[in-house]
């Protein structure tokens, strides 16, 4: 089985770009198949963009676990991936769903400080009887932790 976890951004290939470095993912590349699109005729320049050198989906990005499968064909990816999406409102409210990072044990500060580097700011510290995690955000607001 593969999947997919698809969230909402106002830059999806900020996004995918954060995501890919803090989860040390591949970003998809779609350039072949948006090569293949353009030549048939099926789809327009104004649905297109350049991300990372190659025409990429101007509304859509996405990073994948760098050990599971991919079609070479399309680029994309058949485990473990995470698609961002354009939309035009930016995050208003707490996530629904988050992710918990785990960089292993006595690597939560160091984690951190590397998350910080690429964007992300801290929210809170956590340390509870139960355990201590620090939640963080995103370039754009999404919630996640790190334990």
């Amino acid at each position: 089985m593969h999947w997919k976890l698809v969230v909402d951004a106002v830059d999806p290939h900020g996004q995918a770009a954060f995501w890919a470095a803090a989860l040390d993912y591949e970003t998809e590349d779609h350039s072949a198949l948006i090569e293949r699109l353009l030549g048939a005729g099926a789809v327009t320049q104004d649905l297109l963009t350049e991300a990372g050198g190659r025409r990429a989906w101007r509304e859509l990005a996405a990073v994948r676990h760098p050990e599971d499968p991919y079609e070479e064909e399309s680029g994309m990816g058949l485990g473990r991936r995470i698609l961002f999406q354009h939309v035009p409102e930016s995050k208003t409210v707490k996530n629904r769903l988050h992710m918990d990072l785990h960089p292993g044990p006595g690597r939560m500060d160091a984690e951190v400080a590397r998350l910080e580097g690429l964007g992300a700011t801290v929210l809170r510290r956590i340390k509870e009887p139960s355990g201590e995690w620090v939640t963080m955000a995103d370039p754009e607001g999404n919630e996640f932790d790190v334990q």
